[in-house]
Formats: structure tokens, C-alpha cells, sequence
């Protein structure tokens, strides 16, 4: 291992650099997610409708 005997090194200057860094380049907030449940009973709603006429259909026909 080589050792580093610059005197002029900082220990935790790599540290501070990296808070620096996340300090001046936060996060994007994430966007609001669009709910699925409203889509799920609408696909499930179509779905119901669907069967209901078909059945209607075959018992009258």
C-alpha cells in the first residue's frame, strides 16, 4: 500500500466535497402517481356490463 504523506490533504476534504455536492443538486421531487383503483373498477365495471349483455343476449335469443 502506498501512503499518502501530501501535508497539505485534507482527510475529510472528499467528505465535504461530496455534501457540497448533494447541498447543491437536491433531489427531483418524484411526481404524483396517477391512483389505479378508479381504473381497476372501471376495467371491472366494462367488464360486468359486458358479461351482463351477452348473458341477456343468450337467454333471449
Amino acid at each position: 500500500m502506498t501512503q499518502n504523506n501530501d501535508p497539505d490533504m485534507d482527510p475529510a476534504g472528499t467528505t465535504q466535497h461530496f455534501r457540497r455536492f448533494v447541498d447543491d443538486n437536491p433531489e427531483p421531487e418524484e411526481t404524483p402517481r396517477r391512483p389505479i383503483l378508479p381504473l381497476v373498477l372501471a376495467g371491472v365495471g366494462v367488464l360486468l356490463a359486458i358479461g351482463i349483455i351477452v348473458a341477456l343476449v343468450l337467454a333471449f335469443s
